[in-house]
C-alpha cells in the first residue's frame, strides 16, 4: 500500500488565502508545497512533481494562473490543476469552466470560485486525483 502523502502546490499572492488554504489541505492529510507568486510556482515545478496543482488566476499578472497552468501541463501533462478566481464577485463578470470550450488553450481541469465551500472543494480534489 502506498501510504505517501499526495503533494498540493498551491500558488496565490492573497497570503490570507494562501494560508488557510494550506491549513485546510494539511487538516486534510495531504503535503502542501506553497509560491505567493507565479515566478516562485515556476521555480518550484522545475524541481517538484505535484499531485495536484491549486493557482490562483490573477497573481503578478491578470493572467498568472493561464500562464502557470499552460507551463505545468507542458512539463507534467498529467497533474490535475484547479484554477480558483475571484473575477466573478470582483468584476461582475462571469468566468465559468462550463464554456471551457471557449478557453481550449487554458490548460487547467477545473475553475472554482474563491470563497467555495471546503467540502465541495474537497470533493474536487478527490475527484481529480482518482482520475
Amino acid at each position: 500500500m502506498n501510504t505517501e502523502k499526495k503533494k498540493i502546490l498551491i500558488a496565490d499572492d492573497d497570503i490570507d488565502q494562501l494560508f488557510q488554504l494550506k491549513l485546510l489541505l494539511e487538516n486534510w492529510g495531504y503535503e502542501v508545497v506553497q509560491a505567493e507568486s507565479q515566478r516562485e510556482a515556476e521555480t518550484i515545478i522545475e524541481k517538484f512533481r505535484p499531485t495536484l496543482a491549486i493557482l490562483d488566476l490573477m497573481m503578478e499578472n491578470d493572467d498568472s494562473g493561464f500562464v502557470l497552468s499552460f507551463k505545468m501541463k507542458r512539463k507534467y501533462p498529467e497533474v490535475p490543476i484547479i484554477i480558483m478566481t475571484a473575477v466573478t464577485s470582483e468584476t461582475g463578470i462571469a468566468f465559468h469552466g462550463e464554456e471551457q470550450e471557449n478557453y481550449h488553450w487554458i490548460k487547467a481541469d477545473r475553475f472554482l470560485e474563491k470563497g467555495i465551500q471546503p467540502q465541495e472543494l474537497k470533493r474536487e480534489i478527490q475527484k481529480l486525483i482518482q482520475k
